[in-house]
C-alpha cells in the first residue's frame, strides 16, 4: 500500500529537477573582468541579440526609465542590463563609479535608459531574477550617465573595459547602436599599501628583498615615506639578510633624501658604497645624474673605475660623469676606450652614438 505513495513522492520531487541548458531565447551566458590597479571587477550577464531588430532596440525592447513587468512585487523596475537573470558585477576593493564611492562588493546592476540621460543603479540584492523584485530601498548607488551613439552595430550585448589607466578604467555596455559608459576608479595607492602590510606579515615578510620592494614602491610613489623609512630599515637591518648588502641600504638613503634628511641619507651612502658590485655603483651614479648632481655623479663613477678599471661598464660611466660636467674631451677619450669592450650590438651602437655626440659638443646624457 506504501508502493503508490513512494511513486507519487519520487515523481514530484523529480519534477522540480532542472538541469543545465542554453539560456532561453538564444541568449548567451557571458562573464568579462579586468583588474584595475590591485581591484578585481568582474561582470557577470546574459547577452541578448539584435537579431533583425535594428531601431527597435532602445526606447521600445529596452524601455525608457521604469517600467511595471507586469510580474513579481516590483510596480516601477529598470532594465536588467542584459536578458534573462541579474547581470551582476563585482569589485574586490572599495571604488568610485563616476567619482562616487562604492564599498567592494557583489551588486546587481540595472539601467533605467534615457535617450539623453540614463540611470545607472548598483543593488544590494545581486541574487533576484531580473528587475521583477528591484526595490529601490536596496540601492547602494545610483549615477547618471549619458548614452553614446556608435557608428558600427554590435549584435551581441557585451560590457567591455577601455580607456585603461593604473588606476581607472572606463567600462561600457554596448549593444545595436548604443554605448553607455561609466568610469571605475580605486585608490591604487592606498589599496597597494594595505596590501604590502598584509603580505610582509606573512612568510614573505622573512627575506629582505619583500621589504626593500614595498619601500622602492613607496620611494617611487612619493607616498607612506614614513612607513616605507621603516620597511627599509627591515630591508637594511639584521634580521632578514640584507645587512650587507648595497642595494637596501641604498633604498634607505633615498628615503631619508626625499624626507628632506640628506645628511642621513649621504652617511649612510658611504657605508653602502664598498658593499655595492659595479652595476650597482653604476646605477647609483645614474640616478645621481637624473636628480641633478652631475658632481656627484661623477665622484661615483671614478669611484667605480678605480675598483674595476678597464671595464666596459665603468669607462661608460665616467663617460657620462665627465659629459655631465662639460668636460667633453675626457667624456670622449673614455668611451673611444669602452668602444671595443662593448658586449653586444646594442652598447656598441649607444656608444657609437655618444662619441658622435661628443665630437659635436653634446651631452650624451
Amino acid at each position: 500500500m506504501l508502493l503508490p505513495f513512494a511513486v507519487v513522492a519520487l515523481t514530484t520531487s523529480q519534477a522540480q529537477i532542472t538541469l543545465t541548458q542554453l539560456p532561453g531565447g538564444g541568449n548567451k551566458k557571458a562573464m568579462v573582468g579586468e583588474r584595475i590597479g590591485l581591484t578585481d571587477v568582474i561582470i557577470h550577464y546574459d547577452r541578448p541579440g539584435v537579431k533583425g531588430r535594428e531601431g527597435k532596440i532602445w526606447g521600445q525592447l529596452v524601455p525608457t526609465g521604469f517600467v511595471d513587468l507586469g510580474f513579481g512585487n516590483a510596480k516601477a523596475a529598470p532594465w536588467r542590463a542584459g536578458s534573462n537573470e541579474n547581470t551582476t558585477i563585482e569589485f574586490s576593493n572599495d571604488v568610485t563609479v563616476e567619482e562616487q564611492p562604492l564599498k567592494k562588493g557583489k551588486y546587481g546592476f540595472f539601467i533605467a535608459y534615457d535617450s539623453t540621460e540614463s540611470t545607472l543603479i548598483f543593488s544590494n540584492n545581486a541574487t533576484s531574477w531580473g528587475g521583477y523584485y528591484y526595490d529601490p530601498r536596496e540601492d547602494a548607488l545610483r549615477i547618471k550617465v549619458k548614452p553614446v551613439k556608435t557608428a558600427n552595430s554590435v549584435e551581441w550585448l557585451r560590457y567591455e573595459f577601455m580607456n585603461q589607466s593604473e588606476n581607472a578604467a572606463t567600462i561600457a555596455l554596448e549593444w545595436e547602436k548604443l554605448m553607455i559608459p561609466f568610469k571605475v576608479e580605486t585608490n591604487y595607492i592606498k589599496d597597494q599599501i594595505a596590501s604590502f602590510q598584509n603580505e610582509l606579515r606573512t612568510q614573505r615578510g622573512f627575506y629582505w628583498l619583500a621589504w626593500d620592494q614595498a619601500a622602492q614602491w613607496c620611494l617611487q610613489h612619493n607616498a607612506n615615506l614614513e612607513q616605507a623609512l621603516l620597511w627599509s630599515d627591515s630591508a637594511s637591518g639584521p634580521s632578514f639578510g640584507g645587512a650587507a648588502l648595497f642595494q637596501p641600504k641604498a633604498t634607505k638613503a633615498q628615503i631619508l633624501q626625499k624626507l628632506g634628511r640628506n645628511d642621513e641619507a649621504m652617511a649612510i651612502m658611504k657605508e653602502a658604497l664598498p658593499l655595492a658590485n659595479m652595476q650597482e655603483i653604476h646605477g647609483y651614479g645614474r640616478s645621481l645624474l637624473a636628480q641633478k648632481k652631475p658632481k656627484e655623479a661623477l665622484e661615483v663613477f671614478q669611484m667605480n673605475y678605480q675598483k674595476n678599471p678597464g671595464k666596459f661598464t665603468a669607462l661608460v660611466g665616467l663617460t657620462r660623469g665627465y659629459s655631465a660636467n662639460g668636460n667633453y674631451k675626457n667624456a670622449l677619450k673614455y668611451a673611444e676606450q669602452a668602444l671595443p669592450l662593448a658586449p653586444d650590438s646594442n652598447n656598441k651602437n649607444a656608444l657609437v652614438g655618444m662619441i658622435d655626440k661628443l665630437k659635436k659638443g653634446q651631452d650624451v646624457n
